[in-house]
């Protein structure tokens, strides 16, 4: 396009526009190139066979519509930045080929001429006939060698293929013989038939070749049949799959060879049809991926983590797959609260760093740690395992549930609204002494070995008055310096200013001769400072079972008592919790209550009996009953039975033989195909003697009584008739009259 002098200055912009147009041009070749050889890949795959279709046509649509955007976009010219580049690479044009895109109203004196200044150098570098914005065309033509070379690929795996299909075994595939006639030519016939089976990417399994017209696959392969036959006929041979007709395709570079292809997914009956005829029905099984199973080992499915207790629960999973695992997970829903308080969020976990290579068995442990879920005392933890296949089938495991021990909270059934509770109040004050030292141990690592023995020596001290209270209720001595009596000093005797305040000791002697007064008041001050050991009423009000119990617990603080004194809390709290866990029974045994009125059932024990599965005082009565089979598959049996007993009886077939015997052909096929082929002998006799019938030759007796029992076998059995019972003998109505 050659523009004059007049054009130039009247539209400047035009020398930018042919730039850009050019630009445009050699990028649309560069994609045209890079889109031909993508469109020879998917011709290729195309080939592959019918499983390749869908991909290839959303390859296709996809590189289609990314090409129209791609073209879209390039005519679309960017003047602004076409004159950025024309600077950069054409120092001739001073940085000024942004001129060009002025009005010339809006230009200075200076900018005018620079204007037409470099309107003249622009004109004068289009006339040397080269592109002004050159583009690199390596890498569009390394994608193109790429490319073409992936096609290249595909076109010998497809050759590959061909070859693995000749490589297969010949199969046997007969067809019932029909009578030929003299004078005339030999019909064209199949001369060998292979199978090749292309099991799922997911059953991992090399592609094999069926050595036998019945054969089995996994679900989803691909099935290739490839047939070579002794001369063309006027239709190519159809593959009859079930209910759908599959025309054979020929073979490129091979004569009277002929190939299609099917993606199994459920069981089938097959039979090949070529020059008019049918050959015998043959069965393909189709055997389903089935589900991963999920198995919890450990823990049991009720765990209730008692006081003391570590709070962590291990679990321990098997899971299991026919062709391999990928996908593991344990879902634990969190129930904190009570009542209309309740709360609940869900925490999933991944457990597949045990399944790499896919294995089809796998043990997974986990650790599951209560703290860190975000439960405390007297909440729960609903669990299960879910696991996936490699074929995106899932499973997953029952709900088992985890319960963290409240001890604040009974868990009796019966009302505590009628209970009388016989323990102090301080008995709770053991789990103080525990919280006191859960934390002395958390702040254990900033404190100083001074300090740590101090505070230790406190919370021993603390222990040491719990345990001389809890005494009291054994006949132990105690201390009243603990308590409200009054300690009167004096200062004239040594030994009393060195009398611990927890000890005293017993007097035999008699006291010094006084009046009975001053002897009344002495015993009232040393009432404060001595007890009496047989005080029956206050050693011996509890039962011996608590008694025993309450022994173990004072034998508990003083072990963590001893440790605690010592500087050594860690060693102290295994002793303060089982000490704890006894005073909770101890407070749930000496509780009375009040019998009451009516009848109250006894408390299901859920928490030890749900999710069991044991079954053994389970009982129920199981009702079987008899039920006839359908009519509906029984009326084409017996009006085919009774064709087939009327020509073993040697009458001549009529016109409707043909369909009666063919109706009853495909409930004989659906059978076969339920019991694994166990009726293909008499299907295959079935056909051929419809085959006659059509043809109008008499029928084969040999093959008859094949399918009458085959027909037989399609009924059900007969009721038993009924049968008079005989009846008594002449003495025996004899005997029965003189009874009478």
């Amino acid at each position: 396009m050659r523009v004059t002098k007049n054009q130039t200055l009247a539209t400047p912009h035009i020398l930018l526009e042919q730039v850009a147009h050019q630009r445009a041009w050699q990028q649309t070749a560069r994609a045209l190139l890079s889109a031909m050889a993508w469109l020879l890949v998917l011709i290729m795959a195309w080939q592959r066979g019918t499983d390749w279709h869908t991909p290839t046509l959303a390859l296709g649509f996809l590189g289609l519509a990314l090409l129209l955007w791609y073209l879209f976009r390039l005519w679309q010219p960017d003047l602004a930045n076409t004159a950025r580049q024309l600077n950069r690479l054409y120092p001739e044009l001073e940085d000024s080929a942004g001129l060009l895109l002025r009005q010339p109203n809006e230009l200075s004196l200076l900018e005018g001429l620079q204007r037409e200044h470099i309107i003249n150098r622009l004109s004068s570098l289009s006339a040397e006939k080269r592109p002004l914005l050159p583009i690199s065309w390596r890498p569009a033509l390394l994608l193109t060698v790429a490319l073409l070379l992936l096609a290249g690929g595909l076109a010998l795996w497809k050759s590959n293929s061909t070859a693995r299909a000749d490589a297969a075994p010949a199969l046997a595939i007969r067809f019932p013989e029909s009578p030929t006639v003299a004078g005339q030519p030999t019909a064209p016939r199949l001369l060998e038939t292979r199978v090749v089976i292309s099991p799922p990417a997911y059953a991992r399994q090399a592609a094999f070749s069926a050595s036998q017209p019945s054969f089995r696959c996994p679900e989803g392969s691909s099935v290739r049949w490839t047939v070579r036959v002794s001369r063309s006929a006027k239709q190519p041979p159809q593959l009859v799959l079930g209910k759908q007709t599959l025309p054979f395709r020929p073979v490129a570079g091979q004569a009277n060879t002929f190939t299609t292809q099917a993606t199994l997914t459920s069981s089938v009956l097959y039979h090949l049809r070529f020059a008019g005829h049918n050959s015998d029905d043959y069965a393909i099984n189709v055997q389903p991926d089935q589900a991963p199973t999920v198995r919890i080992q450990t823990p049991k499915p009720y765990t209730l983590v008692e006081f003391g207790m570590k709070p962590q629960v291990p679990v321990r999973v098997l899971l299991q797959d026919d062709y391999g695992l990928t996908r593991a997970r344990l879902v634990a829903t969190v129930a904190q609260g009570q009542g209309e308080a309740v709360k609940f969020w869900e925490v999933a976990t991944e457990l597949s760093g045990s399944l790499r290579g896919q294995p089809v068995q796998a043990t997974l442990a986990h650790l599951l740690r209560l703290p860190q879920l975000g439960l405390t005392y007297g909440d729960e933890v609903y669990f299960y395992v879910q696991t996936w296949d490699n074929h995106q089938r899932t499973a997953r495991s029952d709900s088992y549930l985890v319960q963290w021990e409240d001890t604040t909270v009974d868990d009796s059934g019966t009302d505590m609204a009628l209970g009388v509770n016989v323990v102090p109040a301080y008995f709770r004050s053991q789990r103080q002494i525990i919280i006191d030292t859960e934390k002395l141990l958390a702040e254990k690592r900033d404190l100083t070995d001074a300090t740590l023995l101090e505070r230790s020596n406190t919370i021993g001290y603390d222990q040491k008055v719990l345990r001389l209270r809890y005494g009291q209720f054994m006949g132990e001595e105690f201390s009243e310096s603990i308590g409200d009596a009054p300690v009167l000093p004096d200062s004239d005797s040594s030994a009393d200013k060195h009398e611990g305040p927890d000890e005293h000791e017993h007097h035999d002697e008699k006291p010094p001769s006084a009046t009975t007064e001053a002897a009344g008041d002495a015993s009232h001050l040393m009432d404060a400072y001595v007890h009496a050991h047989d005080d029956a009423e206050t050693a011996d009000f509890l039962e011996p079972a608590v008694k025993a119990k309450l022994s173990i617990v004072l034998s508990q603080m003083w072990e963590a008592e001893l440790r605690l004194r010592t500087g050594r809390p860690t060693a102290a709290l295994p002793f303060e919790y089982k000490a704890l866990r006894l005073l909770k029974q101890v407070q749930q045994q000496t509780r009375a209550y009040v019998k009451k009125s009516g009848f109250e059932p006894p408390v299901f024990p859920e928490a030890t009996l749900r999710l069991t599965g044991e079954l053994g005082n389970a009982s129920g009565t199981a009702i079987r009953r008899s039920v006839p089979a359908p009519t509906s598959s029984q009326k084409p049996a017996r009006a085919a039975l009774a064709v087939v007993q009327r020509l073993q009886q040697g009458a001549a077939p009529t016109s409707t033989d043909a369909l009666v015997l063919e109706q009853a052909g495909q409930t004989l096929a659906q059978e076969a195909l339920q019991q694994s082929g166990a009726y293909l002998g008499a299907l295959r006799d079935l056909r051929s003697l419809t085959g006659r019938l059509r043809a109008k030759q008499p029928p084969c007796r040999s093959c008859l009584p094949v399918i009458e029992r085959a027909l037989l076998h399609l009924l059900p059995a007969p009721s038993p008739a009924p049968v008079r019972q005989p009846g008594p003998d002449r003495l025996s109505q004899r005997y029965f009259q003189e009874l009478r």
